[in-house]
């Protein structure tokens, strides 16, 4: 579901309309007039909302257990769903359920992106400044904004509608924060993107299209946020930075990530989409995780180590290399491979 102080819903729709929006057929025998409220995740949805469903066997357990009202389903796929499919859940079938997904949430949130919003003063008369807040020249400050008592805020600082700010923060100069809620105490270095939408598009008949980011960020308690470091929303859900956490300069943190408490995320690594780090893990400089990855509590990974997708790597354990893998079994592989390299070149002698 979007948070309604950053995205305003234009709903509810009937399901006809939703059809109509997505080119799906209204499924025999399925209520038309039947009214759906929002958007949301598997494991978010109620009765009043529209999901959707790709068959990944990975997410069949969800989809089994989701409390949605409707869901898009693939092309010819509802006689198996329906095995699983919960109680008083619509299918609807769709040629391209990312396609028809994207559709219905442009039709709730025809205004998802929110580049620019209309504001004649550098702070909007409606946002609600703590005690002792600084906010320095040139900074901008959207409606409905709230920035908590002792706040520091510097030169180029973009603070968008809706954004909270807890207490006792340095924002750096030039840093961008939109659809995001941060802590107390939270040092965000100049130039860091915060709550930017992620990079979501599925392929369409016509090109490459769009998936609109509802989500948000959250950042928790004594987090720091390194220079030009960014971190994109969430698609649907949040993408969360936890408490006592600190990420470097030049991090990309994709939508739908979530970062345990305590961790450590050196310079120039890479989140993809979804990945998730249990607390007080540690990536050295350049490690790149693909989406859907998980860390283990305490793991760490050295430099430009790096994972597949979907992949669990448990917790407490050192890891080096791509693929990632215990640290001693790569170097005993690496070892290995130069030695059978030193013979080869003594044979070639």
């Amino acid at each position: 579901m979007a948070d309604p102080r950053f995205f305003e819903n234009r709903g509810p729709f009937t399901l006809a309309q939703v059809c109509e929006k997505t080119g799906c057929a209204v499924p025999p025998g399925a209520d038309a007039a039947k009214s759906v409220f929002d958007l949301a995740d598997l494991a978010g949805a109620s009765p009043a909302h529209l999901t959707f469903f790709t068959g990944s066997r990975k997410l069949r357990d969800a989809f089994a257990a989701s409390g949605a009202g409707v869901c898009l389903i693939p092309q010819g796929a509802t006689a198996q769903a329906e095995k699983v499919a919960p109680p008083g859940m619509t299918l609807v079938e769709a040629a391209s359920v990312q396609v028809a997904f994207a559709a219905v949430a442009r039709l709730f949130y025809p205004n998802y992106s929110q580049p620019i919003w209309p504001q004649t003063g550098a702070i909007a008369p409606d946002a609600v400044l703590g005690k002792d807040v600084q906010i320095a020249p040139g900074a901008v400050i959207g409606s409905g904004a709230e920035i908590g008592d002792g706040t520091r805020i510097a030169p180029g600082v973009v603070i968008g509608p809706g954004v909270a700010i807890g207490r006792n923060c340095e924002i750096g100069a030039n840093v961008t924060i939109s659809h995001a809620y941060v802590g107390d105490r939270v040092v965000i270095l100049p130039g860091a993107q915060i709550g930017q939408p992620g990079f979501g598009f599925t392929p369409g008949a016509k090109g490459f299209i769009k998936m609109p980011q509802l989500g948000r960020v959250i950042i928790q308690d004594d987090c720091e946020i390194g220079a030009a470091t960014t971190i994109d929303r969430g698609a649907l859900g949040d993408t969360v930075i936890g408490e006592g956490s600190k990420i470097d300069n030049l991090v990309q943190i994709a939508h739908n990530c979530q970062i345990g408490r305590h961790c450590i995320i050196a310079g120039q690594a890479g989140l993809a989409g979804s990945v998730v780090l249990e607390d007080g893990v540690i990536l050295a400089g350049q490690v790149g995780l693909g989406d859907h990855t998980r860390v283990g509590a305490g793991a760490r990974l050295g430099a430009r180590a790096g994972t597949g997708s979907s992949i669990f790597l448990p917790g407490g354990v050192d890891y080096g290399g791509a693929p990632a893998k215990p640290v001693r079994e790569w170097a005993r592989e690496i070892h290995a491979v130069t030695r059978l390299a030193k013979r080869r070149a003594q044979d070639e002698k």
